[in-house]
């Protein structure tokens, strides 16, 4: 890294945020690094919840809630430059292959079994490689509202878009962006709780980054990567079950590549999610939350 600096969000940003109670927990990764976690350490299944841009793990916080009240044990990680993970200052130490290697560091040091997998945004593009590499601990696969980009097809305009948005935009509104892509109209209560990790734009370095890490080019070493991974993916019979929202211009119809090219997603209960925008956990939370403890009865 040509510099490697972090910086750590002020914890008092974090305080009374609404629906947001859970014990910090962390473990280090590339080296120094804290990277933040929930984790309840209870007995009963597990699931591992990854979030994407730019959100953090307050994104779950609904979906938390349920599942324990269910006797689930709840991870919800924060990527390194989101929530309360530390965050480099220098936005070029961000790349693809680097989040990969963070986020395998800290799920190895997260005592795991047979859990369930909750990938949406970028949670997808990063936990789909998680999946095939530790395929022994996955018990279950959730794919929502993501795509794991392979060099076979553009950008669509939506994301194109978003992605100029990102680049241009003189000071990046995170709970804006995030209310912008939901279906409900947050409070501002909850808008100002996405916008706790980043006190200034020099917290906003990840953030900023993630849109322009997305890979399109057949030759990028992140879509051969992910090539080698979709190979694994279409031998993958672990169960896997698509929740796509109803209400997502980036990702719509991408649902139905995952059920067609899965084994695993074979007689499922896919389903599209009404109601919801790109962060589906947001508009529908609990809703999610309940259809997955349905969906592990029925796996027995």
């Amino acid at each position: 890294m040509s510099n490697n600096k972090f910086i750590n969000t002020p914890e008092e940003r974090f305080t009374n945020l609404p629906g947001y109670d859970f014990d910090p927990k962390y473990k280090r990764v590339g080296g120094s690094m804290r990277m933040h976690y929930i984790d309840n350490e209870s007995e009963g299944p597990c699931i591992v919840m990854l979030h994407g841009e730019p959100s953090w793990s307050y994104l779950y916080r609904k979906m938390i809630k349920v599942f324990q009240a269910s006797g689930w044990r709840t991870i919800a990680p924060d990527l390194i430059g989101f929530g309360k993970s530390e965050k480099l200052t220098d936005r070029n130490n961000y790349t693809y292959a680097l989040h990969e290697e963070w986020l395998d560091e800290w799920f190895q040091q997260v005592n795991l079994e047979k859990t369930y997998l909750f990938v949406q945004d970028w949670g997808g593009l990063l936990g789909l490689r998680l999946a095939v590499k530790h395929k022994v601990k996955i018990n279950g696969l959730i794919i929502a509202n993501t795509f794991l980009p392979a060099g076979h097809a553009s950008a669509n305009a939506a994301f194109e878009q978003w992605r100029d948005f990102s680049q241009n935009v003189p000071e990046f509104p995170v709970g804006k962006i995030i209310n912008m892509a939901t279906q409900t109209d947050l409070s501002k209560e909850v808008i100002k709780a996405y916008d706790a990790p980043f006190p200034d734009e020099s917290f906003k370095e990840g953030a900023r980054q993630f849109p322009v890490l997305v890979p399109f080019d057949y030759d990028d070493p992140e879509c051969v990567r992910n090539r080698e991974v979709w190979k694994e993916l279409m031998q993958c019979e672990i169960p896997t079950l698509t929740l796509f929202s109803d209400s997502d211009p980036i990702m719509a119809g991408l649902e139905k590549v995952f059920q067609e090219k899965i084994p695993g997603c074979k007689d499922q209960p896919h389903e599209i999610i009404k109601g919801a925008g790109h962060f589906l956990q947001e508009d529908k939370g609990e809703e999610i939350a309940e259809k997955i403890i349905e969906w592990d009865k029925r796996l027995g």
